[in-house]
């Protein structure tokens, strides 16, 4: 009687991200989170607003806060421009803009290739990366967008819009 032989078989989750560049880096969201992707637009500043809070924006007759990702990573702020996107998300019920400095593309990335960041990298708000997907050529940062609003800025979200 010979013994049954069970090839391995590869079942590796594939991740769904969108991609998009703030300074040199290159992070990622999962592409289940993102509602749209727009081209900057007029952002209405609003008194009182937090200090992460851009403004808001119409999007179709909804008011949504957005927020400055630069700012809310502690980077320099930088000038938009024709590359500047909206990466319009849902956060616990919540819908918010992000503002980045380019979207570059949407990437299905076995999960396998992605692991915990070093305890190292704490100059970006380590709270803020799930993990780090290590690519052919590049890293990418995924972003955890759960932890980047804390529960105590999310209330003060629902006084803004």
């Amino acid at each position: 009687m010979g013994i049954e032989h069970k090839e391995k078989v590869e079942s590796s989750e594939i991740l769904q991200l969108v991609s998009f560049k703030i300074g040199n880096e290159e992070f990622g969201v999962d592409i289940l989170n993102v509602q749209e992707i727009n081209k900057m637009t007029q952002i209405t500043k609003v008194p009182n607003a937090p200090d992460f809070v851009e403004g808001v924006i119409n999007l179709r007759g909804r008011i949504i806060p957005v927020i400055d990702l630069r700012t809310r990573l502690k980077l320099e702020k930088k000038e938009h421009d024709k590359d500047t996107r909206i990466i319009v998300v849902e956060i616990s019920n919540k819908t918010v803009g992000f503002i980045v400095d380019a979207v570059k593309e949407v990437l299905r990335v076995p999960v396998n290739i992605t692991e915990a960041p070093p305890e190292i990298v704490t100059g970006i708000d380590s709270e803020f990366i799930k993990s780090v997907g290590k690519l052919d050529d590049r890293l990418l940062i995924l972003m955890d967008l759960n932890k980047i609003i804390t529960n105590v800025e999310k209330q003060e979200l629902e006084l803004v819009s």
